[in-house]
């Protein structure tokens, strides 16, 4: 049942930081700040499940998606399935609202995705786009075996974090300020305890 496959949504957030995955996927806990309210609104906007045809290319969005040989589930923004002569074309195409990221975030999420609809159409797909609000512009990403075996190993690595439920402890870096999490992270410079079990003690002691 899709209810037993992973989030591809995770992967993401397992490249930027294993902590704050774990704080979100394991100790099911979320905070928001303007960058997650500015992507909640886009993809609002891009959720509801259709297609049009343009070109001759059919173009699906909110495509939910899953693959039983990887374990893992998520949504497509917009899958683009168009005929050729040399068969069926699909390729998947994720929408950011911010530019494009330093890390492999974004490229992980969007691999992940293209192994569900390989197994699901039975093809290969050999590339893919980002697409980012603030630039306006798509960005190719090619699905080689190098982005592959760091999917496969973001996978692995969420899989066994969700099996033992145990988080990360915090990892200090410029990056921190810049997620909703900063205040919660590593409360008052604690380490070695859940973010859960913090605000629990809290709330026990008032």
């Amino acid at each position: 049942m899709i209810e037993d496959l992973l989030p591809i949504s995770a992967l993401q957030h397992i490249v930027f930081c294993p902590r704050q995955c774990a704080l979100i996927h394991v100790e099911r806990l979320w905070v928001e700040n303007h960058l997650t309210a500015e992507g909640r609104v886009l993809h609002a906007r891009q959720d509801d499940p259709g297609y049009e045809i343009r070109h001759g290319i059919k173009l699906i969005r909110a495509l939910r998606v899953y693959s039983t040989h990887f374990g893992i589930w998520g949504i497509c923004d917009l899958v683009e399935k168009e005929e050729t002569p040399q068969g069926v074309r699909i390729t998947p195409v994720e929408t950011k609202h911010g530019k494009p990221k330093s890390d492999l975030s974004d490229k992980v999420q969007l691999c992940a995705q293209a192994l569900c609809l390989e197994e699901i159409y039975q093809t290969s797909i050999p590339e893919a786009y980002l697409f980012y609000a603030t630039t306006r512009r798509r960005l190719p990403v090619l699905l080689d075996t190098s982005l592959r075996e760091k999917t496969l190993s973001c996978i692995s690595e969420f899989r066994q974090m969700v099996q033992t439920g145990e988080t990360p402890l915090p990892e200090p870096a410029p990056k921190c300020k810049r997620c909703s999490f900063y205040e919660l992270c590593c409360p008052n410079g604690v380490t070695g305890k859940s973010a859960s079990k913090y605000l629990q003690g809290i709330y026990h002691s008032t």
